[in-house]
């Protein structure tokens, strides 16, 4: 069942995290990307099918805006006890296989998801250089299994965020109208 972004309110700090890294075991704190003008701050998930979905325009988006002074972190926090496809070595895969150079965080206790009020994966928090929340919500209008070709249903472009990524790069305040991303529950454990 898809369920939708809880949409933070816009201006927020961005929650401190400090996090291992599913491929290389390094820890990755909220600091390191201090002297960044933005950071982007995603949750996702290996299995989820929207994930798998927008996978290929996350990679363009990074590719797109390297060196650009923009941070680009994922985050995964299902419970893998009961999602073991979501373990930090199959989310290492995922990344390698699509292409992802940024770091790719491993939230095990989920307190950094419940700290950022994440609800789905995928689901997207853009800072500005203040750490001041400027965007939360769609990569763009495109769904799973929605082709271009049917009436109201987008393109996998990336449209929504890059418009945000773009007026942050260039000191423009970002369209407050924003739409809240869809995806698969984050996996919460029990208790």
């Amino acid at each position: 069942m898809a369920v939708s972004s809880t949409m933070l309110e816009l201006g927020t700090p961005a929650p401190d995290f400090s996090l291992p890294d599913v491929a290389t075991g390094q820890t990755v704190q909220l600091a390191d990307f201090a002297d960044q003008k933005a950071l982007l701050v995603m949750f996702v998930c290996a299995h989820c099918p929207y994930v798998v979905h927008v996978q290929p325009e996350l990679t363009r988006v990074a590719r797109d805006y390297a060196g650009r002074s923009v941070g680009f972190v994922a985050i995964t926090a299902n419970d893998v006890a009961q999602y073991p496809q979501d373990a930090p070595d199959a989310s290492a895969a995922m990344a390698r296989a699509a292409g992802w150079t940024f770091p790719f965080l491993y939230d095990e206790s989920q307190a950094v998801a419940k700290a950022y009020t994440a609800a789905c994966t995928p689901d997207f928090f853009l800072f500005d250089a203040a750490r001041k929340l400027v965007y939360r919500g769609q990569l763009d209008s495109s769904r799973p299994g929605r082709g271009p070709d049917r009436p109201g249903h987008g393109v996998l472009n990336g449209a929504d965020l890059r418009a945000a990524l773009d007026a942050v790069l260039s000191d423009q305040p970002v369209n407050p109208r924003q739409m809240p991303s869809i995806g698969c529950n984050i996996k919460w454990k029990p208790g």
